[in-house]
């Protein structure tokens, strides 16, 4: 009888349930608010770094304007942004690339680790554009922050050692990830990495249109949310057994007598 193999596609249910909250809040966007709404809405929920610079009369606008929300929109709109997006494609672009990588971190993480991964990510997106755009009153929307941090998380293990591979039911899914270093050094990151990071410049300085509606790529935000799933990986992977392996040795062999390559 021939061994069940696992599914091409095997999407996690928490990434089909965040899936879901992101189309639901833009089709409420979307059908439900006319545009004046929709406009208070992303005034309410998006990060504009603006609201942090303590004069805004630079900005021609009045001594005494607030944005919405005040103090607890203040604290909020570092996660809430996340949730809106420009238009059809860039929601859907968000989701293809979550279905790819977010897939595998989930599987590896777990739902609590990966929600926690996808928010931590979404506020140091948050915080990258902030320092970077201080006082800007572009408001700032979309997933891609947190996108990113499952693009940094997942090649810490999918892309490292001798198979790399973002199926399910893949040894990666269950042993050691690479140290940090380690991973750095491994060729296919490295061109990962340029290639990621060459994307982002390009879009996000306009050098190619990515087919948005409105708005600008914050490329800054990709890079604050990736290095949070890159540098900050081994503060979600659960504890893996590893009494098999050698310390230090990577790639762990498949078991205790076979011989290094």
């Amino acid at each position: 009888m021939s061994r069940r193999q696992p599914p091409a596609f095997n999407i996690p249910s928490v990434v089909l349930a965040l899936s879901a909250m992101l189309v639901g809040v833009h089709l409420i966007r979307t059908y439900l608010l006319d545009r004046e709404q929709d406009i208070d809405a992303i005034l309410l929920f998006s990060f504009i770094p603006a609201r942090y610079a303590s004069d805004l009369s630079v900005f021609n606008l009045p001594v005494d304007f607030e944005f919405p929300g005040g103090l607890l929109a203040d604290i909020w709109t570092f996660v809430t942004y996340g949730a809106l997006h420009a238009d059809w494609t860039h929601l859907f672009v968000n989701l293809a690339w979550m279905v790819a990588f977010g897939s595998a971190v989930a599987m590896r993480f777990g739902a609590a680790r990966f929600l926690a991964l996808s928010l931590i990510a979404t506020i140091g997106g948050a915080l990258l554009h902030l320092v970077t755009h201080w006082g800007g009153l572009v408001p700032t929307i979309g997933a891609s922050a947190a996108v990113s941090g499952h693009m940094g998380a997942a090649i810490r293990f999918a892309l490292t050692g001798p198979a790399p591979s973002f199926g399910p039911g893949q040894q990666k899914m269950h042993t050691p990830a690479a140290p940090l270093f380690d991973a750095l050094r491994d060729r296919r990151v490295f061109i990962f990495l340029a290639l990621w990071l060459g994307i982002n410049f390009l879009f996000g300085s306009g050098i190619v249109p990515i087919g948005l509606s409105e708005g600008e790529v914050a490329w800054e935000a990709h890079i604050g949310g990736f290095l949070v799933g890159l540098l900050g990986f081994s503060l979600f992977d659960p504890p893996r057994q590893s009494s098999q392996f050698l310390p230090g040795e990577w790639p762990p062999r498949e078991s205790p007598d076979e011989p290094l390559q």
